[in-house]
């Protein structure tokens, strides 16, 4: 009984050091009032921008998650001390960050009726209709 609550505590501990999914992080709130001197041209070019380093971060946070997922499957199998590689979270808020960011972007581009955004959300909703089975 000792060990089992042992080892689902240990299991615990080693997952949650695991780096997060970059798609699950969640954005931190930024206030579009930051944004709203911009004009629909400024704004698209910010959201570019914004949308490239989420890209990057992303991956970064990925390839992390990738690495500590290997690391835990030696460390587990055949070395303990791979445990200690086992990077975490370096990444999750500025992710976080980036994507409130681009919600605030997004909302003050709503809000100014930029006509390129009915563009934005009509992918939107063409992506979100292709990842439904």
């Amino acid at each position: 009984m000792k060990s089992a609550v042992l080892c689902t505590l240990v299991g615990t501990l080693l997952i949650a050091g695991c780096a997060s999914n970059p798609a699950t992080i969640r954005a931190t709130y930024v206030s579009p009032l930051e944004y709203s001197n911009l004009d629909c041209d400024q704004l698209r070019l910010e959201m570019i921008r914004v949308s490239r380093r989420v890209a990057t971060a992303s991956g970064q946070q990925q390839e992390e998650r990738d690495d500590d997922k290997a690391a835990l499957a030696v460390g587990i199998i055949l070395f303990w001390p791979a445990l200690f590689f086992m990077g975490g979270d370096d990444m999750k808020q500025e992710i976080a960050l980036l994507k409130g960011q681009y919600e605030a972007l997004e909302t003050v581009a709503i809000q100014k009726k930029c006509n390129w955004m009915l563009e934005v959300q009509d992918q939107r909703i063409d992506q979100t209709t292709q990842e439904q089975p």
